[in-house]
């Protein structure tokens, strides 16, 4: 399968994983990542016995640091979306593109094109135009937004790097550390969980895996600059499940700013460079 088919379906898996995570926004955000990351963990298991693969990996260090980048930016999303609308808290994470293709840029020697940087401009217009002057969304939630956005373009380039890696290695680090960062703070905030709290704790942590799992392997297979404007399509899902499933509006900017972000990814896509050997 295609870079490009694998970021897209990843984005999918990643808006149900959100849908979800929203669905349950009064357990707090520790207990919900724990959840998350032992279901991936458990599905990773069962394939590394199928497989016979180790699950530590050839480059433990910068597998940690992986896991550690995204642990930091999990946290603050999964706060920005049980605090703002679906559609706002997922357009300001998906500022990471744009860190994304400088990180690479700076440290990969992966250098974006002129069309490329367009596309990406007219991508984040979309953002704005999506974003607007809501007040719901303060300037501390905005922040909070940005810096997950920041440190989610540090995982992917670190990804990346990595790109020698078993793809399930990879997965499989980033629950593994979370659980590890976040298990204490789970048991002191302690909410039990519901009879339908299950259904979306569990079907966050199989979204999730399989997100990762996509876009672990788009990572690796191409460039970031050629693929990451295809991380934009989440915002109109977003959109759609906040509109139908929790009644968030979405006024005529909205779909203007959705137009401009599909318009984007596809641009970037018909006017990449075929991928270097």
């Amino acid at each position: 399968m295609s870079a490009t088919k694998n970021m897209i379906i990843s984005t999918v898996f990643f808006a149900i994983m959100q849908v979800c995570v929203k669905a349950i926004k009064h357990i707090p955000v520790f207990e919900i990542i724990v959840f998350r990351s032992l279901v991936i963990i458990a599905i990773c298991c069962v394939f590394f016995r199928r497989h016979r693969i180790s699950p530590w990996g050839n480059n433990k260090r910068l597998l940690i640091a992986r896991g550690v980048a995204g642990s930091i930016a999990l946290l603050l999303f999964f706060y920005t979306l049980q605090h703002i609308p679906l559609a706002y808290a997922t357009t300001i994470q998906y500022l990471s593109p744009i860190f994304t293709v400088i990180i690479a840029g700076v440290f990969l020697k992966e250098y974006a094109t002129l069309s490329q940087w367009l596309f990406l401009a007219i991508a984040f217009l979309g953002i704005v135009c999506i974003q607007g002057f809501d007040v719901r969304v303060s300037l501390f939630m905005a922040s909070i937004g940005v810096f997950s956005a920041l440190m989610s373009a540090t995982a992917y380039n670190i990804i990346r790097v990595l790109k020698d890696e078993n793809p399930l290695v990879i997965v499989f680090y980033f629950p593994f550390v979370a659980s590890i960062i976040y298990m204490p703070l789970a048991i002191i905030y302690w909410e039990t969980p519901q009879s339908k709290d299950w259904f979306f704790l569990i079907a966050a942590g199989v979204a999730t895996y399989l997100a990762h799992t996509y876009m672990t392997k788009a990572y690796q297979e191409e460039k970031a600059s050629n693929i990451v404007n295809l991380k934009y399509l989440g915002t109109v899902f977003s959109l759609v499940f906040g509109y139908v499933l929790f009644n968030e509006s979405i006024v005529f900017m909205s779909f203007i700013g959705m137009l401009l972000i599909v318009f984007s990814a596809l641009g970037t896509q018909l006017l990449r460079k075929p991928k270097s050997a």
